[in-house]
């Protein structure tokens, strides 16, 4: 955890700027990133190569910039305006163009737009009510006042929900799926609580096509932390799942018990599958 205020805290949080606007109107430079505090000069150059009309170097660039961006879980200075571009990119013409067909099912060919979901839904989950929470229980009440960074991409997140949504019926299973994996932590904002029902419908679609074990993890917890009895939407892999990490936490929980520092020396633990798209 980072404890210095966001410099790029958006007063209007509803609104996402212009892409171009934040590439030319940030102080890139005096910007924190997991290399260390003033170290994102090299982030603008970054993440205009993202929108090259090559989808190798779109990708590759992606890959570049987001690392410069996070890193275990932590949210820099640099992390908001990157997420703010992320969000302002996703309907642009070069992103649009990526190649959906050939080895699109491979990493390493990914289409950058589900690249770009993905990593935004990573960051949404690093922002989210249970590690709000985790925070305050373990550092206080003024946690989210200390932690300027996390806050500032809270506030935002009704913008970035405003860019996610439209993919959330995109013609591809991959973007719609890494959309809603995005938009649901996004929706506990207290002003998108009325998208929930939407996003359920959705949520319930995925878990009757789609195999992917993170994408499966992440609507159900959602849905069950949203109050909805998933019991007719689980499968065994899903049942087995569960129960491996119910034992991976209670072997965790009774080893930090045993070692007497309740696990928390210095931050809050990682959470199973936190991190499953090779970004970071």
């Amino acid at each position: 955890m980072t404890n210095s205020r966001s410099r790029n805290e958006d007063p209007r949080p509803h609104e996402l700027p212009h892409y171009q606007a934040l590439l030319d109107g940030t102080d890139w430079a005096s910007l924190e990133t997991p290399s260390g505090p003033g170290t994102g000069e090299a982030l603008p150059a970054a993440l205009a190569r993202v929108l090259n009309p090559d989808p190798v170097v779109s990708a590759a660039a992606t890959d570049n910039a987001l690392r410069e961006a996070t890193h275990q879980n932590t949210i820099y200075e640099a992390t908001v305006p990157v997420a703010l571009y992320v969000a302002a990119i996703l309907d642009h013409p070069a992103i649009a163009a990526d190649d959906f067909g050939q080895d699109a099912d491979t990493p390493s060919h990914r289409p950058t737009l589900v690249r770009l979901l993905k990593w935004l839904s990573d960051t949404a989950y690093d922002a989210d009510d249970e590690c709000a929470a985790i925070g305050e229980r373990h550092f206080g009440k003024e946690f989210l006042e200390e932690y300027g960074q996390m806050r500032a991409f809270r506030d935002l997140r009704p913008a970035f929900f405003s860019a996610v949504r439209p993919f959330l019926r995109h013609e591809n299973a991959d973007v719609r799926d890494a959309a809603l994996v995005a938009a649901m932590p996004l929706a506990e904002h207290p002003v998108l609580t009325a998208h929930r029902v939407e996003l359920v419908g959705h949520a319930r679609r995925l878990l009757a096509t789609s195999t992917d074990r993170y994408n499966r993890d992440r609507v159900l917890d959602a849905m069950k932390a949203w109050g909805h009895d998933t019991g007719d939407l689980e499968n065994a892999d899903d049942i087995a799942a569960r129960e491996h990490y119910a034992r991976l936490k209670a072997e965790r929980d009774s080893w930090w018990a045993a070692d007497g520092t309740d696990g928390y020396s210095e931050a809050p633990p990682f959470r199973p599958g936190a991190r499953s798209t090779g970004i970071r």
